[in-house]
């Protein structure tokens, strides 16, 4: 039994074969494709879940990816309804706590006479500091805005405001005063503690890289290689090529080629000026990984197309051997795949994003900046998952104003954070997320060592999706 009498056999069915079911069939065994021969027949086959429950399955459910594209001029009021759509879906998230299940409007907290307990759910507009010493907050909601005071003396709230950063969506309570708050504590939206930390059933490997930069003078073309071979059993002891038998998954979070014009000067640091034939390269070294490995790709800055987010997934245009590849998924940035899904266990959901926003936090943020900045991507990915918004203050990324919903918000917890742009690896865990920041394939440029980025190239995070442990392989 081969693929092609399988192929048939959907298609006269009225199946629609697509690239991913067809490399899933391509890299299936003769029995495992008796199995599926017999389940077309019987009317039981699932192109979602084509093959049998076994641990040579990679299945890959794309299920948050934005592609829409509204070609409108953008005006005032698409900021105002979009900030207020990021304030309505995480304002929905602050309401599960019970400090916050009775909030009020800020507009009916102005109009208490009394002083007493209150609760409100808003955007941080303005942050500052009294010539006492006390944090001055001013908090917005859709029906006006208050000024929030928190004590230097209340410890708590007042150590938790020196990470606050402008329009982040929290909650605050406290004591109303005359057209003020006093605040007794500080609520973000975060991830649940009771959040389960899932396990396959099945012993199966994920693997994560980024900011390959196909095309840089600096692209680490031999470490690579040597990557690629690994992933096909040619290096690494029996150890290591047990895992690679088990691999399944390659996440490759953006920046898959160098690009054109990203930053001044760039043109005398290429060795392949053309985007489409830097995507060409891409798909060259990629078609060397063994086709039952599923490629989850999605962009980066320094991809095709634009570089507002949510990036769509990098098009048949720039990228079209890319896209043709059988096992390859493209998907946006941000975006959500679940795998690994199989009978008894619902899979893992993997968010991927870029983290072009990664440089601002690192920045402004002191906890951050002064606990290890570029070489803690896991206290951004933290900081952010915390926000449930992966760049909550203006500025720090590019984006685009949708009024209708605000796609950067974290409304669905994953089980897996993937992110890479800074070029160093770091990996973590926050109440069962597993935060995994990925290593770059470039070497250090002149404009990276100008945005104070110290790269470590040719790390591969894998992950365990049995046990959830995870390991850093040196290339």
């Amino acid at each position: 039994m081969d693929y092609k009498t399988i192929v048939k056999l959907l298609l006269e069915k009225k199946v629609l074969v697509n690239g991913q079911l067809l490399g899933t069939l391509k890299s299936a065994t003769p029995q495992e494709l008796e199995i599926v021969k017999e389940k077309i027949e019987t009317g039981k086959f699932d192109p979602i879940n084509p093959l049998p429950v076994n641990n040579s399955i990679g299945t890959v459910k794309i299920i948050q990816n934005h592609t829409e594209v509204v070609m409108k001029k953008k005006e005032v009021n698409d900021f105002v309804m979009y900030l207020k759509q990021r304030h309505k879906a995480l304002a929905k998230i602050l309401q599960n706590r019970p400090e916050l299940n009775r909030v009020t409007s800020i507009s009916r907290v102005k109009e208490k006479k009394e002083q007493e307990k209150v609760a409100i759910i808003g955007l941080v507009s303005e942050i500052m500091d009294s010539k006492n010493g006390h944090r001055l907050l001013t908090i917005e909601d859709p029906s006006g805005s208050i000024r929030v005071i928190v004590s230097k003396n209340n410890k708590v709230p007042f150590e938790a405001s020196k990470d606050l950063v402008m329009d982040e969506v929290i909650g605050i309570s406290g004591n109303n005063g005359d057209d003020v708050v006093f605040a007794d504590n500080i609520y973000w939206p975060d991830v649940p503690l009771h959040k389960e930390l899932k396990k396959s059933p099945t012993e199966a490997y994920a693997a994560f890289i980024s900011d390959l930069h196909v095309g840089s003078q600096e692209f680490l073309e031999d470490k690579f290689e040597r990557f690629i071979d690994w992933t096909n059993g040619k290096v690494g002891g029996d150890e290591q090529k047990k895992v690679v038998e088990k691999l399944r998954y390659l996440f490759v979070t953006g920046d898959l080629v160098a690009g054109v014009g990203v930053y001044p000067g760039q043109e005398n640091e290429v060795t392949i000026p053309s985007i489409y034939d830097q995507y060409k390269k891409v798909a060259e070294y990629l078609k060397k990984i063994p086709e039952r490995i599923q490629i989850i790709v999605c962009p980066g800055n320094h991809d095709g197309g634009r570089i507002s987010e949510p990036q769509p997934p990098i098009s048949l245009k720039y990228a079209p051997d890319l896209n043709a590849m059988p096992n390859v998924i493209m998907i946006s940035n941000p975006g959500m795949v679940n795998i690994h899904k199989q009978a008894g266990f619902p899979g893992l959901d993997v968010l991927c994003y870029h983290g072009y926003s990664f440089n601002y936090y690192i920045n402004n943020v002191d906890s951050i900046r002064n606990n290890g900045g570029y070489h803690r991507a896991d206290l951004v990915m933290e900081f952010l998952m915390k926000r449930r918004h992966l760049c909550p203050t203006h500025t720090s990324t590019t984006y685009v104003p949708n009024p209708h919903k605000d796609p950067l918000v974290i409304s669905q917890v994953p089980d897996i954070m993937a992110s890479g742009d800074i070029h160093y690896t770091s990996v973590a865990n926050y109440n069962n997320v597993t935060l995994i920041c990925a290593s770059c394939w470039e070497g250090a440029t002149a404009f990276q060592l100008k945005l104070g980025h110290d790269p470590e190239p040719a790390r591969v995070p894998i992950v365990n999706l049995q046990s959830r442990k995870v390991k850093i392989l040196h290339f």
